[in-house]
């Protein structure tokens, strides 16, 4: 299967909540590549990398997110595999 990139913005309650941890933990769990960080606008910044099928997974589990938190909005980008990501990983 040919593997792809997906850039996210995460809007709502998605700071101060574990939210960044549970998006690696998900994206581990998968396999899947890439990383995610806090904006300082308040959303959370991800991209994923890996074929679209495992990342529409990883995206069904971070619209839920983890318990303290609550997702508004997931603003999702298609683009090419850029294949430059070791592992997935939280920036600072």
């Amino acid at each position: 299967m040919q593997k792809v990139r997906c850039h996210v913005f995460v809007t709502g309650r998605v700071q101060g909540v574990f939210f960044r941890a549970f998006t690696r933990d998900v994206a581990n769990s998968l396999g899947l590549r890439g990383w995610v960080r806090n904006l300082p606008d308040g959303r959370v910044e991800a991209v994923f990398e890996g074929t679209r099928e495992v990342i529409e997974e990883a995206l069904k589990k971070i619209k839920i997110g983890p318990p303290a938190s609550r997702v508004e909005n997931i603003d999702v980008k298609w683009s090419e595999l850029v294949e430059d990501i070791p592992d997935f990983r939280i920036r600072y």
